[in-house]
């Protein structure tokens, strides 16, 4: 199958996974990636490979995003590149909203997504702001 670079299929992937995320949902937010995955920042990088273990990595975001009163996230989707049938590798800046409607930055992300029958996952995260 090949992957979707359809920037509505992009948007709509990214959008559960911002909702996933900002609800504390971390079956949702693992059913958005592929296993084995990885998340690679300057000082750690870390793999998964079970949903379980997916789950457990973002057990902690969700106290931090009730703490800052998030409850939104928008994916600014900055550049998209087709690499290969299946690959797509998408530079995300996210924004999100807290419960006053005010927008806080939430950082710049590469994501590698594998595209197959069930729609697009990440594969591998990068931060890189």
């Amino acid at each position: 199958m090949k992957a979707p670079t359809d920037r509505t299929a992009l948007t709509d992937f990214f959008d559960r996974y911002g909702v996933a995320l900002t609800t504390g949902d971390v079956a949702a937010v693992a059913g958005c990636y592929a296993l084995p995955g990885m998340v690679v920042a300057d000082s750690y990088s870390f793999t998964f490979t079970s949903p379980a273990a997916v789950a457990l990595s973002f057990l902690g975001a969700s106290p931090a995003y009730r703490e800052q009163q998030i409850v939104a996230a928008h994916a600014q989707m900055l550049d998209v590149q087709q690499l290969s049938d299946s690959l797509t590798l998408v530079a995300v800046a996210w924004e999100y909203l807290d419960s006053s409607g005010n927008a806080l930055s939430g950082g710049h992300f590469h994501y590698l997504l594998r595209s197959d029958e069930n729609g697009p996952r990440i594969t591998t995260v990068i931060a890189t702001r």
